[in-house]
Formats: structure tokens, sequence, C-alpha cells
């Protein structure tokens, strides 16, 4: 599937919707937003909610609206014109341009946006919606990004040693991402106390003793994945291996559970029954478990009372913790069952069975 082949599917959403909701244009600003449109574009220069230049939809044409500035990158290198859309570019300077150009591009006034704008509605809530089920090149991305992700991750944390600091483990993988053309939204290190202390603990200057937790979102072409490792430098006690074997049950009993046309809290309940079934019922509290992820770290974190239901080619990421441990990769939904987006590549694996299925999970690494 070419990137006008995508973008077609995708503009087919956007004007349904746009029919179905009475608008006559929709102006898409937001970093994520952008990226989605665009087919793995990007129109910011540091990471946040929002972008530099803004793709607007009619229902018989599409425009990017930025300044002089980016404008010949957006021509250049993320191919803007020849994807379709006709460039508007004012002077930096000029405050008013971008609502000028809105203006007269839809001269009815009947916009919608995926901010807030003086112009009309925040509509980002319904723009999430048409980006949860993946086309075939994004499925084809997502999985790329998924091996890339988790080799960078995993080499970087197979170097670490005794002694060097949570930062330093931090920076490997950022290294190896960008060896790559990767970036990341979020990475965490925690070791030895700080682990057991903080459910996200932050890099810092503490030094690695006996063990660390290693993990973050991490994405390419927009698409985000995330993963987490572990590495002891003792043994591991019976103790914390049967902690987190439980804990691999509880995440991989919600991938079961991630079904096309189920509610998304339905894996939230079959984890909450696991928890307290193994006298954990207190640790369900403690922390989100997740939710759908890909264009953002998380779309949404599900609760029990989060609308919808999981979509075919949705991407997921449950984290379910127990204090000193979590288990957490990324899957996505097929119509007849689940796919692991990262897994174990340099990591000893474990077999995790649930319903009778053998699935194959990261284990431990131990380097002693």
């Amino acid at each position: 599937m070419t990137r006008k082949e995508e973008l077609r599917i995708k503009l087919d959403r956007v004007r349904t919707m746009m029919s179905k909701l009475e608008f006559d244009g929709v102006f898409l600003k937001r970093q994520d937003d952008f990226s989605w449109l665009s087919c793995g574009g990007q129109n910011y220069i540091g990471w946040g909610d929002m972008g530099l230049c803004g793709l607007l939809v009619t229902q018989d044409n599409t425009y990017a609206i930025t300044n002089v500035i980016e404008e010949p990158r957006m021509r250049d290198e993320e191919q803007l014109e020849e994807l379709g859309f006709k460039i508007h570019a004012g002077a930096w300077q000029d405050t008013g341009f971008e609502t000028r150009t809105l203006k007269s591009l839809v001269s009815s006034g009947r916009i919608a946006f995926d901010y807030t704008s003086d112009l009309g509605p925040n509509i980002e809530g319904e723009i999430k919606k048409l980006r949860l089920s993946l086309t075939k090149s994004e499925v084809e991305r997502m999985r790329k990004v998924g091996f890339m992700a988790t080799l960078a991750l995993e080499e970087a944390s197979v170097s670490v040693r005794p002694g060097d600091t949570e930062i330093e483990a931090i920076k490997r993988i950022t290294n190896a991402l960008y060896d790559q053309d990767m970036m990341f939204t979020s990475l965490m290190c925690a070791a030895d106390d700080r682990l057991m202390n903080y459910r996200h603990a932050i890099a810092t200057p503490t030094k690695i003793k006996e063990r660390f937790q290693i993990g973050g979102n991490m994405r390419k072409w927009g698409l985000t994945v995330c993963l987490t490792r572990y590495v002891n430098f003792v043994p591991v006690t019976d103790k914390l291996r049967k902690q987190y074997r439980l804990n691999q049950l509880i995440d991989t009993t919600m991938m079961v559970n991630t079904v096309v046309g189920r509610a998304y809290h339905e894996p939230l309940k079959a984890a909450q029954k696991l928890y307290e079934e193994h006298g954990y019922g207190d640790e369900f509290l403690k922390h989100h478990l997740g939710g759908p992820i890909g264009y953002a770290n998380r779309d949404y974190r599900v609760d029990f009372n989060l609308p919808g239901t999981i979509q075919e080619n949705q991407g997921f990421c449950w984290n379910p913790s127990i204090t000193g441990t979590k288990s957490e990769d990324t899957i996505l939904v097929r119509k007849d069952g689940f796919e692991f987006i990262t897994r174990p590549i340099l990591f000893p694996k474990n077999e995790v069975v649930v319903d009778g299925k053998t699935f194959i999970r990261s284990d431990i690494l131990e380097k002693f």
C-alpha cells in the first residue's frame, strides 16, 4: 500500500465523520493527528501536543497551513504536495495568517479542530477514534517499530553493569534509538530500592547495584510502542520469580481477553479477578493497567467507565504491576486473536499458559 492509498482511506474516514457531524472542514494540527493523516510525517521540532503545520480537509480538497520556516521541509521531506496537500505558508511574524487562511478556504465557517480554537469546536476525541484501527501499511510499520525498539532497549540493557547509573542506562537506549532514526516519548529506569518505591521512576544518577527495571515508549513514523525489561546481577529469588510469573499471567490474560468487539473494560475485569484470587487486590489500585496505543503513549488509560469497543488492527499495551515487578509489551489485535509487536529478542524467554495456550514472554535477565 502506497502513502497515497493509505491517505485515501484516512480521508474517507475524515469526510464521513464530517458529513455526519455537519462540518465543511476539519483542521488537524496536533502532532499525533498530523503523523496519522500524513502517513508517518512530523510537524514538530520538539515533543508536545501541537505542531507547526496544520492539515485542513474539506469535502473536495486538502491543504497544509504553515509558515515560511516550515514550508520547505513540509514540501521536500514530508512530501505534502506529492500527497495532494496545497501548501499555504505565511510570514513567520504574521500571527493572523492561519486564521485568515482557514476562513477563506472554509467560507461557511463550519470548521472543527483537534484542539481548542475560537473558530470552531474541538473534536479531538472524534479524530482519535478514526486513528484506532490501523491500515495495512500502518500495521507493517508498527511491526518494524516494535522490532527496532525492542532491539534497542534490550541491547542497551545487556550492556549495563553494576556501578553504572540509571541515567547511563537510558543514554545507551537513546543512542541505539537515534542510530535507527527513532525517538522516544518516555524512558524510565529504576534500580534496587527505587524500583520498589516508585511506579514511575525517572532515571537519576543512582548507581545500579543488584537489579534494575528499564522501559518506556518509543516511536518512529508517529507510531509508538512500549515495553519493559528486568535485569538482575544477583540470583533471582524464588519469591521474586513467582511474583514476576504472576504479573506476566495477569498481563497475558489481559491480552487474551483483548478481543475485537469486546468492551475496553473486559480485559480490566479479567485482571482484577486474578489480582484478587492471588491475594494482591490492593495492588490493582496502585497503578493504571494501560490501554490502547498507536499515535500516543496510550490513546486511553482504560478504566471501568471508558466507553467503546476493541477494534481490529488496534494496538494495545497493558502494564499490570505488583510492587517491584511489571509486565509490559505491545500487541496488535487481529480478527483471530492478537500478535506480539514487541517480544524478547536478546532476553531469555518464559512460557505463560492461558486458557490452554502457551505464550512466549521475556524473562528476567540474570547476569553474574
